[in-house]
């Protein structure tokens, strides 16, 4: 039996670090002793090395199961740069590569092999397997084998017949980074695993900022582009919520000089496949994608991810915003929202033709879920609580509720924070836009009054767009054509902007006074607390945030024409001295011009973190190189002797130019 002191030592030797991170050393001991294995932990926490660590040390095989061909080369080159054979096996490649690699694998020369979860069918993959050692099976983004959660893959379905099919039934290890209590059962009944160690990591990512900026669709593209332009040296990634959006977005920022690439399903995959290259190699700055980029990604020095829209769940939102600061480093998530992106986000809820393998009641009952966690995230956008714990809470972690701004009721439907709630943040995170900010609210009594009053007039019959011009007093020929000119209520609110008529009438439907239908066409319906409305004490508000500018803080801005200071300084980075930032870039020229020479991503040489701990160190001989965090020795001996010149000629030079050269070369 391998003893976990074993995987202690390789942990330093291919990875170079001293020791596990919180949950994967028990993981890791559960995978060596050959127990079934669920790992639940945020995405930058090491689920990997989970798997990797036990791969190196078991006897046969480890099949890696992972959703997207375009991310195994580079997993493959970072295990390979770190000194572990591996190999993938997936439809990029021709039938004589497909052979060598199951070859290899087959005779042991791979430790590791990568497959996506569609191969398994394969009658020629069958084959192997049936004639391999296959001592672990290891199932990432596990999520997708649920239809509880986002992103579920019909393949991943097939996973569960493909252990049974085995001769010897392997150690099944499956691991995600978004899971809640009902998926984490979905999962373990799907896959099949047999009385499995289940580890949930805490969800939090201190390094993250998160920021929630309710703006006008029209000013969208402004902000993003003025972000991208202020934090140039940046990598960065904005998800839209349709192709159009993606190649819009993407247009705009590089005819201000943002070198930008957008990706989306409908692009042919060579050019998908070059977009998602150029990024991960920081030959582009930004990309602007819709939710098909990104699930499993490496790159680990992406500093900012911004959704140009609200995403279909908090799960959604947590995985995609977590592909920031992958590193450990700071970054930031933003968040830019308004009212009409709910209207789409449901339409397009409504026109999911869903799973043809599901019957009608289960196709409801997926549907009805998806509602809710649409519901969730809505509150996440309209809370005045800390973001941080508003997300812990849905994930079922404990916290201090008072600080969180919502009960455990609040968090399971997704209701904006009550009026009347204490509107501030005490005893948060203090890094998100909530705990920064101050909240005041305006009292919207007779508002809310004016909009129930014209659901009744209108017999609950029309939507929120039809609601609004009768309360506008417009004068559009369709409603003239309808009469609805003469309801009581027409023209009531002709003094109050539109928006903020939509805002309160969103708002009543969160806290239950009204109620949207589902559907192509959504209509206005009294909510269980309608009756409230006509009552003469009845006193209805809504908050409006108050960010302080220029506060050395993180912020969003959230003029509608303008972009606020948002005080990136104190995500984009550190305590570092002039010296220790000059160092930094140098050594930044470096690994990029390494990694070009060598055909991989900068990120696969070394992370951010790593750089930032060798201008801290400034290590002069091997035994402080392999101090640095994540240098092992099979690192040391590639690029130790180029960083340690670099670092060495640098301090002696007191700042003089000594790589700037060679990195431009290579430009």
């Amino acid at each position: 039996m391998v003893d976990i002191q074993d995987a202690g030592q390789a942990l330093k030797r291919y990875f170079g670090y001293e020791s596990f991170r919180p949950g994967q050393e028990d993981l890791v001991k559960a995978i060596l002793n050959g127990q079934d294995c669920l790992g639940v932990m945020p995405t930058g926490a090491g689920k990997s090395i989970c798997y990797q660590i036990p791969a190196t040390l078991l006897d046969g095989l480890t099949i890696v199961i992972s959703p997207l061909v375009s991310l195994m080369k580079d997993q493959v080159d970072g295990l390979e740069d770190a000194g572990i054979q591996a190999s993938f096996v997936n439809s990029t490649q021709d039938m004589d590569e497909q052979s060598l690699a199951l070859a290899q694998a087959a005779q042991g020369r791979s430790k590791i092999l990568y497959v996506a979860p569609e191969r398994l069918d394969a009658p020629r993959f069958r084959e192997f397997a049936q004639h391999t050692k296959i001592s672990l099976l290891a199932v990432d983004e596990a999520h997708c084998v649920s239809q509880w959660g986002q992103d579920f893959r019909p393949a991943y379905l097939g996973i569960g017949d493909f252990i049974r099919f085995l001769p010897n039934r392997p150690t099944v290890a499956a691991f995600t980074a978004t899971a809640t209590e009902k998926v984490r059962r979905d999962i373990v009944y799907m896959l099949g695993l047999d009385d499995p160690y289940v580890a949930v990591t805490g969800f939090d990512r201190p390094n993250l900022f998160f920021d929630v900026i309710k703006l006008e669709s029209k000013y969208k593209n402004r902000w993003v582009v003025q972000y991208a332009l202020k934090h140039g040296e940046d990598s960065g990634i904005v998800y839209c919520a349709t192709r159009k959006e993606t190649e819009a977005l993407a247009d705009d920022l590089t005819k201000a000089g943002v070198s930008a690439v957008s990706y989306h399903a409908g692009m042919d995959a060579q050019d998908r496949e070059q977009a998602q290259r150029d990024f991960v190699n920081d030959k582009v700055q930004v990309v602007v994608a819709t939710n098909a980029f990104g699930m499993g990604i490496d790159k680990s020095n992406v500093r900012y991810v911004i959704h140009h829209n609200m995403p279909e769940s908090i799960e959604a939102y947590y995985q995609e915003a977590g592909r920031a600061g992958r590193d450990g480093e700071p970054a930031r998530c933003s968040l830019l929202w308004n009212e009409s992106d709910i209207v789409t986000r449901r339409r397009l809820l409504d026109m999911d033709n869903g799973n043809d393998r599901l019957t009608g009641d289960q196709t409801e009952a997926v549907r009805a879920e998806h509602r809710r966690l649409l519901n969730v995230m809505i509150g996440y956008c309209r809370t005045t609580g800390c973001l941080h714990q508003y997300m812990l809470r849905y994930f079922g972690e404990e916290m201090d509720q008072a600080a969180a701004g919502l009960s455990p009721a609040e968090a399971d439907k997704g209701n904006s924070v009550p009026v009347g709630h204490p509107d501030t943040c005490s005893g948060g995170c203090q890094n998100c836009s909530n705990c920064l900010s101050t909240f005041t609210t305006i009292d919207v009594s007779d508002v809310a009054r004016a909009i129930s009053r014209c659901v009744h007039d209108v017999n609950q019959g029309f939507g929120s767009g039809k609601i609004a011009q009768i309360l506008r007093g417009s004068r559009s020929q369709d409603l003239l054509r309808r009469g609805l000119d003469r309801c009581p209520s027409y023209g009531a609110l002709d003094q109050v902007p539109e928006a903020r008529i939509r805002d309160v009438l969103n708002q009543m439907a969160s806290d239950g006074y009204l109620y949207i239908t589902e559907g192509r066409l959504p209509m206005v319906h009294f909510g269980p607390k309608a009756a409230q409305t006509v009552s003469p004490d009845f006193h209805y508000e809504i908050k409006r945030t108050e960010r302080p500018r220029a506060s050395g803080k993180v912020y969003g801005g959230r003029s509608s024409s303008t972009v606020d200071d948002d005080g990136l300084d104190q995500a984009a980075a550190n305590d570092a001295s002039p010296e220790d930032e000059e160092l930094f870039q140098k050594l930044r020229d470096l690994r990029t011009s390494i990694a070009r020479k060598i055909g991989k991503p900068p990120y696969i040489v070394f992370s951010d973190k790593a750089l930032r701990d060798m201008c801290r160190l400034r290590p002069a001989d091997d035994a402080t190189f392999l101090a640095v965090n994540g240098v092992g020795q099979h690192k040391l001996e590639q690029y130790g002797p180029q960083f340690m010149g670099v670092i060495s000629e640098f301090s002696a030079r007191g700042g003089v130019d000594v790589v700037r050269g060679t990195a431009e070369s290579d430009r």
